[in-house]
């Protein structure tokens, strides 16, 4: 069968504004995305990541490099603030390449981002 680009997603929450908390969970959710749904960093074609306004002390997309996805095509960006968000959230939305049909994929929501989509929590 052959590979068709997939869309996957995640979220997860840091537990402080600070360069280790926001790797730490970002690192987390990579893994758990990865080792849940069987893939490698060259099946992913671009990972976008977006943060809370609360999160300034570093890239939540640079978790992605340190565990060695040096050739992924990598955006950060900002959320805008809105009424009951969900503090030091990072989100995350790949694209990858898989066998896989839709509804095998399965997306990752870990921490206090769970409320997000309480039907899609490990």
């Amino acid at each position: 069968m052959p590979k068709i680009l997939r869309g996957l997603r995640g979220a997860t929450t840091a537990a402080a504004n600070t360069r280790e908390a926001i790797l730490e969970a970002t690192e987390e959710l990579i893994r758990v995305l990865q080792e849940t749904n069987g893939f490698v960093p060259e099946d992913v074609e671009s990972a976008i990541f977006t943060s809370s306004p609360d999160l300034t002390a570093e890239y939540p997309a640079r978790a992605a490099r340190r565990l060695g996805w040096d050739t992924v095509p990598l955006l950060g960006a900002s959320e805008v603030a809105v009424p009951d968000g969900v503090p030091r959230c990072i989100r995350l939305l790949l694209h990858l390449y898989t066998t896989k049909p839709p509804g095998a994929l399965k997306h990752i929501y870990l921490r206090d981002a769970a409320r997000l989509r309480p039907d899609r929590t490990t």
